[in-house]
């Protein structure tokens, strides 16, 4: 949880670096969170349909305001690996580019200093 909240500290953070584990700690708990807000909000559609729009007000809430961090925490990641933050965008090619960038995400820090900073696995 402490990797959750140190993303959330860096809020609007789009340089330096950031190791795999707080990438992938912070996606993690991310999912957790979602899927628990997808239970409350089929639980309340049980009960009624107006009740159902809470929570998926609720789930879109919670999705705007995790919108920057999740986008600050990827460049950052990209950064980690010697990447411009701009190299997100290849997610945008079909098949090919979604891929690529998980491996990007799960490739390793590159050693030693980069152009975005230290190595965070030093510090």
């Amino acid at each position: 949880m402490e990797w959750y909240k140190a993303v959330l500290q860096k809020y609007t953070v789009f340089s330096g670096r950031a190791r795999r584990k707080e990438y992938w700690m912070f996606v993690l708990v991310n999912f957790f969170i979602i899927i628990a807000l997808e239970i409350v909000m089929f639980i309340l559609g049980s009960m009624d349909d107006n009740l159902m729009l809470i929570g998926s007000g609720l789930l879109s809430l919670y999705g705007l305001y995790i919108f920057l961090p999740t986008l600050a925490v990827a460049v950052r990641r990209l950064h980690d690996v010697g990447k411009s933050g701009w190299w997100y965008f290849i997610a945008l090619v079909p098949f090919i580019g979604g891929i690529w960038l998980l491996i990007l995400f799960a490739s390793d820090s590159q050693p030693g200093e980069n152009q975005y900073g230290p190595n965070p696995k030093g510090m």
